[in-house]
């Protein structure tokens, strides 16, 4: 019987998931031809493939994972897969960075150099597809951005000119990542070639410390097999920036331009995070959307067509250091189908889910209860392994999170 109502489960799954976007592709059901029918049934693979229901992940998920081994707080996480296997890397105020392996949950690496706290770490795209190497790249409060060969346990390359500390790095996501941006406590952005080490600009606008910023996803009028969308000029196709400050802006940047193009104000505190939509995830305006949290303790939305705000979420009672959009849809009567999930990280110790279209209470509250951990710094979303360990979620996708006392957890 439990066989069968999983089987149900899953079924009314896809079917709302279904409903979604034959909605928001606009087909016709009642005019489909036998072609359209084979075009429907793709539809329905593909997205069944993308996207998750999240009542599967909030009534299964538990804490599956701890990887202890940094001393202070875990500032930034990212995840790859190479080898056969998952890893995640992760750097932390005890000045390194340290590789892991998820299956295991064991450390792999531990990698030095950085004189201060290490605020971001980043899997290299442009080394991975250009280079078939294995390369993460950190940010630091020692002003200096640096490039490590997983297998070298040093760094190959040191990215200066920021004249304060390092706070945020993104890669671009077209041209295979030759191209990255920093944030700094110098009050600027610089956009860096990773193939050249040149500085090919610096942007000036905020009036503090630059502690976070992203850089808008693939453009959707591109094929998003070709990861390389090599074109002329760096960025082109309107491909921007987003950053938050100390002085509690977003401020988004025109990468071909090189020019501030919107300063959005609402928040009232210092913003710790921001993200683009993303196309892939079939977010309602995509790439337009930002994501943002701040120590007023909100979280918020914001067009970049309007140059207004969306949506307010409230409920945290303490900073939000983190927000991420999630790949997981939720059934909204209101909106007549499903809306997508995002979630936020906070000084309060909770993950908060919440409804993107709807600014109504929390979806699902998700406390860590392990120790005094004063707060969740990062958030990232893993594609679990299912065949390989019975331990991960059923839904086929995990949370990894890294808190202020320094353990990274796995919660699925």
């Amino acid at each position: 019987m439990a066989s069968l109502d999983n089987e149900k489960q899953k079924k009314e799954e896809i079917e709302t998931i279904i409903r979604h976007w034959v909605r928001e592709l606009k087909i016709k059901l009642g005019w489909i031809n036998d072609f359209d029918r084979l075009v429907v049934k793709y539809v329905m693979f593909f997205f069944a493939a993308s996207f998750f229901m999240f009542d599967t992940f909030r009534l299964s998920s538990k804490s599956l994972k701890i990887f202890t081994g940094h001393t202070n707080s875990v500032n930034s996480i990212d995840y790859s897969t190479f080898d056969g296997s998952q890893f995640i890397c992760s750097g932390s105020y005890d000045r390194t960075v340290r590789v892991w392996n998820v299956e295991t949950a064991k450390e792999t690496n531990i990698l030095t150099g950085h004189l201060f706290s290490v605020y971001c770490v980043k899997f290299s795209p442009y080394h991975y597809y250009n280079y078939s190497r294995n390369v993460i790249c950190a940010s630091s409060d020692d002003k200096s951005i640096r490039f490590w060969d997983i297998k070298d346990h040093r760094p190959f390359r040191r990215f200066n000119g920021h004249s304060e500390g390092v706070r945020n790095i993104e890669f671009s996501p077209f041209n295979n990542g030759r191209y990255f941006c920093s944030g700094s406590c110098d009050k600027t952005i610089r956009l860096w070639d990773v193939e050249t080490s040149d500085t090919l600009h610096v942007f000036n606008g905020h009036k503090n410390v630059v502690y976070c910023v992203d850089i808008s996803p693939l453009q959707s009028n591109n094929n998003k097999k070709d990861k390389s969308n090599s074109i002329g000029v760096i960025g082109g196709n309107g491909y921007t920036m987003c950053s938050g400050s100390y002085d509690t802006t977003i401020r988004t940047w025109d990468i071909e331009m090189t020019k501030q193009l919107i300063v959005f104000e609402g928040h009232d505190n210092i913003v710790w995070s921001v993200k683009y939509g993303s196309n892939e995830l079939g977010i309602s305006g995509g790439a337009n959307t930002i994501l943002s949290g701040s120590s007023d303790t909100s979280v918020r939305l914001w067009d970049m067509r309007s140059g207004k705000q969306i949506q307010v979420f409230n409920g945290h009672t303490n900073s939000v250091w983190a927000v991420e959009y999630s790949p997981f849809v939720v059934d909204n009567g209101k909106v007549g189908g499903s809306s997508n999930v995002i979630c936020s990280g906070s000084k309060d110790n909770t993950i908060r889910f919440w409804d993107i279209r709807s600014n109504k209470k929390q979806l699902y509250v998700v406390k860590e209860t392990h120790g005094d951990n004063i707060g969740i710094v990062c958030l990232k979303f893993l594609r679990s392994n299912n065949n390989k360990n019975s331990d991960y979620s059923r839904c086929g996708i995990n949370l990894c999170f890294g808190s202020f006392k320094g353990l990274i957890h796995i919660w699925g």
